[in-house]
């Protein structure tokens, strides 16, 4: 028996309301920070009475942001927990393509709540739209309802823009910054918010810049490190003018005994992480991000520049900064005589990486997916993988020289598999009792053991390649670093770690180690910290590579400032380096 109309609207209209209350529990009212949460309320309620205004239907009016902001949390949630990251605005722009359906695949819930979203959000607000009808207002005669929508419409929208805005009422929220939006967990406001940051600033001139200073070197300060005659000698079987270089970033990863816990040497001293005779340079490493984003990372290794220079946008990095670049470490190899090459874990799609590669210079990208490489495979398979094309290119291209950019991902997050998916001695807590409350010493316990137990499987394929490359008669330099520090659910922080006493935060600081087997030209490159865009000019000094006018502007400013780059104490030297880089090298197009 069909329901009478009344009845019928009546009950969409309660259902729609209690999705409303339920979507202000969830969302706003769950918030601890007042700005926040009466930011997200705001919203919501404005865009229930802009829909309100608009359409005369209450229960349309209370469903649409029940629907639409209740999508948004879910994806936001959705996307954390899997990626680490929540959902942003610059993601529709970026993301919204085959890179999210490549994630999806692998997530059987996110691709069940792809799929729902896609049929469910439509068809709702349908139904209710046809369960509803125009209400508001019934009593008032045609001309002065429209008035009363019209000026009603107009204020909701007004308050709408002036709310969403970063110099309106809300200010404080988005001031925070991308990267504090992208390690929280307040999804409706950090998408609303992003939408202000999807603009690339590309730095202006500091007028205070320290003057006169060079930022340009003699050949003298560039010499090679493994000259014909050297190298034809017996310790090489070939006569390479420069040496085969291998950069590998080690996804999510950092040395476990810069861990003031991590004192059982079984599991935090590992031989990744130890200097030997043919170590040139190594150490502690700045990173420009913590728990995700690796992307900026292989930014800052390939173009020796900051991502957060560039504003909140430059964390999309190889979508909006790699085609401006005008300076990159794959283009001075290349000019030095190199076939540059890149192997990627994972399908080539992810992240623009397959176009973000080419713009960065690079002669071959090898796609991971095209070798039954995936998120999951170990980094023994990397490494079978590694072999299989090192070898291949090697004997094809003799004695030219051959750089590799090699990336791991079996490290990556989240680092909760079960003690008993992993063997001995890992199949247990291995700092029990550490960490109070019991709930964060059980998490955390969980999630060491997980990460100490894949970079056991990192110091294992790092021990191959060293032997792989600096055993093979070739001159060889290998370099391997952490592209940041893995999250373990934001619980990371709750770990002491022993950093020198510069550093400004410790949750940014990971690894880096070089060695070669040859003595360099110069043997003395230590630094308390170095900054990861640093690490450029230091393969290429150490390769004895020549330097284009930008990497010998940036060997100086690593020097100059020991190692540190947006954190350099000296702001006029700093200033007077981002002067030249970016005023007079033109190193990024506007």
């Amino acid at each position: 028996m069909r329901l009478p109309l009344q009845k019928r609207t009546r009950i969409v209209t309660w259902l729609a309301a209690l999705g409303f209350v339920a979507l202000l529990t969830a969302g706003p009212l769950a918030s601890s920070a007042r700005s926040e949460s009466l930011f997200a309320l705001v919203l919501i309620v404005d865009t229930a009475l802009l829909i309100a205004f608009l359409s005369r239907r209450p229960a349309f009016a209370l469903a649409v942001p029940a629907v639409v902001f209740g999508g948004l949390l879910i994806a936001g949630a959705l996307k954390f927990q899997y990626l680490t990251t929540p959902l942003l605005a610059p993601d529709l722009v970026y993301f919204l393509n085959r890179d999210l359906l490549d994630v999806a695949r692998r997530y059987p819930s996110v691709m069940i709540a792809l799929a729902s979203g896609a049929v469910l959000i439509p068809g709702l607000l349908i139904l209710v739209w046809w369960l509803d009808r125009p209400r508001l207002f019934a009593h008032l005669r045609p001309a002065p309802r429209r008035l009363a929508q019209g000026v009603g419409a107009l204020a909701a929208m007004a308050l709408l823009i002036a709310v969403d805005t970063p110099r309106g009422p809300f200010a404080d929220v988005f001031d925070k910054g991308m990267w504090a939006m992208m390690n929280n967990r307040n999804y409706i406001v950090d998408f609303f918010a992003s939408f202000w940051q999807t603009q690339i600033v590309v730095p202006k001139v500091a007028a205070d810049a320290e003057k006169g200073v060079v930022w340009s070197q003699s050949s003298a300060d560039n010499p090679p490190a493994c000259a014909k005659v050297r190298c034809a000698t017996a310790k090489f079987t070939s006569a390479q003018e420069h040496p085969d270089i291998v950069s590998i970033l080690e996804e999510s990863t950092f040395d476990p005994s810069m861990l003031k816990d991590c004192t059982i040497a079984q599991f935090c001293k590992l031989k990744m992480f130890a200097a030997d005779g043919r170590t040139r340079a190594h150490g502690f490493a700045t990173m420009h991000v913590w728990g995700g984003g690796t992307w900026t990372s292989e930014f800052a290794l390939l173009t020796g520049l900051n991502h957060l220079s560039f504003g909140e946008a430059g964390l999309y990095a190889p979508y909006n900064l790699a085609p401006r670049v005008a300076y990159t470490l794959p283009r001075v190899l290349h000019a030095a005589g190199y076939r540059v090459i890149a192997i990627y874990p994972m399908t080539g799609d992810f992240i623009n990486a397959r176009n973000a590669y080419k713009d960065y210079g690079f002669d071959k990208f090898y796609d991971g997916q095209d070798y039954g490489l995936s998120w999951e495979s170990p980094d023994s398979d990397l490494v079978q993988v590694f072999d299989r094309i090192y070898a291949r290119e090697k004997k094809t291209i003799g004695k030219q020289p051959l750089f590799v950019m090699l990336l791991t991902l079996r490290e990556h997050g989240p680092h909760m598999d079960p003690y008993n998916t992993m063997p001995p001695p890992f199949d247990k807590p291995l700092f029990p009792g550490h960490w109070k409350p019991k709930e964060l010493d059980d998490w955390l316990n969980l999630n060491l053991a997980n990460y100490l137990y894949r970079v056991s499987g990192s110091d294992a394929a790092i021990a191959h390649i060293e032997k792989t490359l600096l055993d093979s008669g070739r001159p060889a330099l290998l370099f391997h670093f952490g592209d940041h520090q893995p999250s373990f659910d934001g619980a990371i922080r709750e770990l002491k770690k022993i950093v020198p006493a510069s550093v400004p935060d410790a949750n940014f600081i990971t690894y880096y180690m070089l060695k070669t087997n040859y003595k360099p030209a110069r043997g003395d490159y230590n630094y308390p910290v170095l900054d990861i865009s640093f690490a450029g000019s230091l393969i290429l000094d150490i390769a004895g590579v020549p330097k284009d006018a930008f990497f010998q502007a940036n060997a100086l400013m690593r020097e100059r400032c020991q190692g540190r780059y947006l954190d350099c104490p000296n702001k006029p030297l700093l200033d007077s380096y981002d002067n030249y880089v970016f005023d007079t090298l033109h190193a990024v197009h506007e």
